[in-house]
């Protein structure tokens, strides 16, 4: 049997239209309510035209380093989901380097 499962962000912007504030909810996910974020990183595949749309957001009380810690973590999770994705061990342990090599470079690690 299918069902439908939903994911909403909703985006609060200031008179410049600049993200003042991030929220999401998700109907398979934990909590009650919308959480709140300081950024998103979202990237939608479209296998007809070979392309990734993506919408990226950030707060405008975001730090620089909340943006370096954010993109760290990215890399990583980038690197396990292509390994569920592909099964290869190689690029994904390469995906992983790169982000560790991208943390030291900032201290973050």
């Amino acid at each position: 049997m299918s069902r439908t499962a939903e994911i909403k962000v909703t985006v609060d912007l200031d008179s410049d239209n600049l993200p003042i504030s991030i929220q999401w909810q998700a109907t398979e996910g934990r909590g009650d309510g919308p959480a709140p974020c300081q950024a998103v990183m979202l990237s939608l595949w479209d296998s007809n035209s070979k392309t990734t749309a993506a919408i990226d957001l950030w707060t405008k009380d975001t730090t620089i380093d909340d943006i370096n810690m954010h993109f760290f973590q990215v890399f990583h999770k980038m690197a396990d989901t292509y390994l569920r994705a592909t099964k290869n061990e190689e690029l994904a342990a390469q995906i992983h380097a790169f982000g560790d090599g991208f943390g030291e470079t900032l201290g973050l690690k």
